[in-house]
């Protein structure tokens, strides 16, 4: 399902003073017969963290390594601070991919003596973040002994360590324990309060926590566009059903979409235009409890896309 943002809320350019950090406009990319990307649009303001967040295989990853200009799209305008993303090089921004930094065949150490010669802006930055990541007494290993989330952590230390106005992090906690989730998102927040501009991808909601805007994918292109507290807050009410039998049929005519979305033994969904929790709680067979809810970002997740 998908909700567009209020009209002063939308995407404009033209609502901008200043010149954006990235503007993209009617962006499409395919392979071969395959589309990818259909028509999106999207403006990233300077110092700012943008969260483009939405199920896999939407699309995140390449609209993202198009606008790092790795990927050249099939149609549409990249600009970066105003500028052909053509243009750039890839001087004004530091990339990080999954699994796009950390190579098997060498240490953490060397891995980051490596990416220190590809990048003129690469500072020392990397090894206080890799102390805060809790990596330090690891990087005489070769990567191939790391384990998912240590890789993530050296990535995403090295990616951090540039010295450039623009990052894109592609889903930046993949594979991160919940208890480092918290020291990423501090680390992001550090970038942005140092005057950079984050646009990550990720389709986990606590990252949420790091954006200043959330921006949400789907295979209809960016559908809602505002602060995650607004986002939140044009939600509908949201029900909580616990209990009875699995069957979901004698719900549907009540809940948007006519779609309830399973959270471990319960059942969430939002109420239709013109239903109310009585309505809801009379459809409910015995032994079940119906009540409403305030949302979470995982409702927010499932409401936008």
């Amino acid at each position: 399902m998908s909700a567009d943002a209020a009209p002063d809320e939308r995407d404009d350019p033209s609502t901008a003073t200043d010149t954006p950090a990235v503007t993209a406009r009617n962006v499409h990319k395919a392979f071969g017969d395959d589309g990818v990307l259909d028509g999106v649009d999207l403006t990233v303001r300077e110092n700012e963290a943008l969260l483009l967040m939405g199920p896999n295989g939407t699309g995140k990853t390449v609209l993202l390594s198009c606008l790092a200009g790795s990927i050249e799209p099939t149609e549409g305008e990249i600009r970066l601070f105003g500028e052909p993303v053509a243009d750039d090089g890839g001087h004004s921004l530091s990339l990080l991919l999954q699994g796009g930094a950390s190579v098997d065949s060498l240490s953490g150490r060397e891995t980051a003596a490596f990416y220190a010669g590809l990048h003129p802006e690469f500072t020392d930055r990397w090894r206080d973040l890799v102390a805060e990541f809790g990596l330090a007494d690891e990087l005489d290993k070769r990567a191939k002994h790391y384990s998912e989330g240590m890789k993530r952590k050296l990535e995403l230390a090295l990616a951090l360590a540039v010295d450039t106005p623009l990052y894109l992090l592609d889903e930046p906690t993949a594979g991160v324990d919940l208890s480092v989730v918290q020291t990423f998102h501090r680390a992001i927040r550090d970038r942005v309060e140092a005057g950079g501009t984050v646009v990550a991808t990720s389709h986990r909601p606590v990252d949420a926590a790091f954006a200043d805007r959330i921006a949400f994918v789907t295979g209809d292109g960016v559908t809602a566009v505002d602060a995650p507290d607004r986002l939140l807050d044009a939600v509908p009410e949201t029900v909580r059903i616990v209990g009875g039998p699995p069957r979901t049929d004698a719900f549907e005519p009540h809940v948007v979409d006519g779609r309830l979305f399973h959270h471990g033994d319960e059942r969430r969904g939002f109420l239709a235009d013109g239903t109310t929790l009585g309505d809801v709680t009379a459809a409910a067979p015995p032994e079940t409890t119906v009540e409403t809810v305030e949302p979470s970002y995982t409702d927010a997740f499932n409401y936008y896309v």
